[in-house]
């Protein structure tokens, strides 16, 4: 995972993920001066959460080529700055309140009490951070998007012109747009929708700033704090923390290679007070982050069946649609958009940068979601929509995922074979982006053992509650190099 930018002054350069860059004899400072640096910024970043524990006096000096006594220099001097704590004999830990290292981690709560949780040392927010990867930096295996050398900058650079020629900067630029979205984008999705089965006139559909917009949108929208969510378990971190920050309670549905386990939905359900009862389920029912799973036919079937009997709505983020086969089941498809709120975007087939999102709704919900998102953002960017909807209608997207697709195959192909030579085993069949491995050791353990050189994602990340596991999800596209897997391998060995 590649260092954040600077919010002032460009990107900050990651020194510990390249060789050149290893602690030096030479420089002005000393070395306990540059280790203590070292420490303070993966903290600034929240890659070393609030509670995260140090490497042990011991094992920091065999990473670094350094002296025991170097290494409680710089504990020292981290001591001196208020950055970690230091606790009789169990070690040094970095300072920082409960409800921070909860927070970070997106873990619910009551509203009237704190659970005391074992913090991670990653964060939901620094997957996050991990996005914003600096140019040449190198590829992590927690990356959550695709190589930027994958992407078709060529096609990008056409569509923008086409939608800032003189003509159409006059009509789009130069005032709001619609505050549902660019209507010739909305056409467009209309018609690529129905490649799944999802009938959706463009007067259902809201363009957002990417997905995790149309998410918020419609959170925003149905809910208000203290309601209950269901939320697939594994899922994706982020979601766990954005709820949480909206003040709702996550229960955790239990996530199979077929689906979630629809009985222990049912039992969660009912195990609320009525008043009280979950009025959203939210899930990424094809190439689920992190087990690359997808929702079978019987499974989609009961789902949509019991948001019907129990009245709350499914919200169905389909981000890696472009990833997967068109007729893999939506449950979009199977309601008719009845109770479903369809989501997907852009960012990881067309660029991260580029951030168009939509959401596809039942018609008596789209008004209500159009008040939020002009709360929010007023409207969306129409140049930016033009240009997607050009590539659209002239096919390039959809060629340029097919060259995508295959060359994630054999990305997919190459990283199976290098995990397993190195001990590791699949937990879930490998598809789509993500892979879901059994590192064979705790994976928080390994994360904080690697993360001078390597980030990666424990599983814990993947999770409301906080639990040790040795699975851990990899990007297949970014964890094709034999140096990380050799590694690992050595880490494993040493814990």
């Amino acid at each position: 995972m590649p260092a954040p930018a600077r919010r002032r002054g460009g990107p900050l350069p990651r020194a510990s993920h390249d060789a050149g860059h290893a602690l030096s004899r030479r420089s002005d400072t000393t070395l306990a001066e540059q280790l203590t640096d070292r420490y303070a910024e993966l903290m600034r970043q929240r890659l070393l959460a609030p509670g995260a524990r140090l490497p042990s006096v011991r094992e920091c000096a065999r990473k670094h080529s350094v002296s025991p006594a170097t290494v409680v220099n710089a504990y020292d001097q981290l001591l001196a700055r208020g950055l970690v704590e230091a606790r009789p004999h169990r070690g040094f830990f970095v300072r920082g309140g409960a409800d921070d290292a909860t927070a970070s981690r997106g873990i619910a709560r009551p509203a009237k009490t704190v659970p005391t949780r074992h913090p991670v040392p990653n964060s939901a927010t620094a997957l996050i951070r991990g996005m914003f990867q600096a140019p040449g930096g190198r590829a992590m295996p927690a990356l959550g998007t695709l190589p930027a050398e994958w992407l078709d900058a060529t096609m990008l650079a056409a569509a923008m012109r086409k939608a800032t020629s003189s003509r159409q900067m006059a009509l789009t630029a130069l005032q709001y747009g619609d505050p549902a979205g660019e209507r010739r984008l909305r056409e467009a999705l209309s018609v690529k929708l129905v490649d799944h089965g999802i009938a959706a006139q463009p007067s259902q559909i809201v363009t957002t700033v990417g997905a995790t917009h149309a998410l918020d949108i419609v959170t925003r929208s149905l809910l208000r704090a203290g309601d209950s969510v269901l939320v697939d378990e594994p899922g994706w971190s982020v979601e766990y923390a954005r709820l949480a920050a909206l003040g709702m309670r996550v229960l955790p549905v239990p996530r199979g290679s077929d689906g979630p386990d629809v009985a222990a939905m049912r039992r969660l359900i009912e195990a609320q007070p009525p008043a009280e009862r979950p009025r959203l389920y939210v899930t990424v029912s094809v190439l689920h982050n992190p087990t690359g799973a997808s929702l079978g036919l019987h499974a989609a079937h009961q789902v949509v069946r019991l948001a019907h009997e129990h009245g709350f709505h499914i919200v169905e983020d389909d981000t890696y649609a472009h990833l997967a086969p068109a007729h893999s089941p939506r449950l979009a498809a199977l309601d008719a958009l009845e109770r479903t709120i369809y989501v997907s975007g852009f960012s990881k087939i067309l660029t991260p940068n580029w951030r168009v999102g939509y959401l596809a709704a039942p018609a008596s919900l789209v008004d209500r979601f159009i008040d939020t998102k002009l709360l929010s953002t007023l409207t969306t960017p129409g140049l930016g929509e033009l240009a997607l909807a050009h590539c659209l209608e002239q096919g390039s997207l959809r060629r340029h995922a097919e060259r995508v697709v295959q060359r994630l195959g054999a990305a997919r192909a190459r990283t199976v074979r290098l995990a397993e030579a190195h001990g590791c085993r699949f937990a879930a069949e490998p598809r789509g982006l993500f892979g879901w491995v059994d590192a064979g050791v705790d994976t928080e353990r390994l994360a904080l053992a690697m993360i001078d050189d390597w980030l990666i994602a424990p599983g814990s990340l993947f999770h409301a509650e906080h639990r040790p596991t040795k699975l851990m999800r990899i990007n297949f596209a970014t964890s094709q190099d034999a140096r990380f897997w050799k590694a690992l391998a050595i880490e494993r060995a040493r814990l």
